[in-house]
């Protein structure tokens, strides 16, 4: 599993960060205009498959997907 995230679309909303902390945070720009995800783990073990699922599915703006 691989992790790809469209850092375009994304607003920071901290969803995914909720979801699976081990594999994302959500980080501020150095001016403290925006923010967005950050992917601690581009390719996470098995175990965590449920959760980084559940980050996917719930994201707000659809930033995130999955590959096998």
């Amino acid at each position: 599993m691989r992790i790809k995230v469209d850092l375009g679309l994304c607003q920071g909303h901290g969803v995914c960060a909720m979801e699976a902390p081990e594999v994302f945070r959500v980080v501020e720009s150095s001016d403290g205009s925006y923010s967005h995800v950050e992917v601690l783990d581009n390719e996470p073990a098995g175990e965590t498959r449920p959760a980084v699922e559940a980050a996917v599915r719930y994201c707000p703006n659809r930033v995130l997907s999955l590959e096998d």
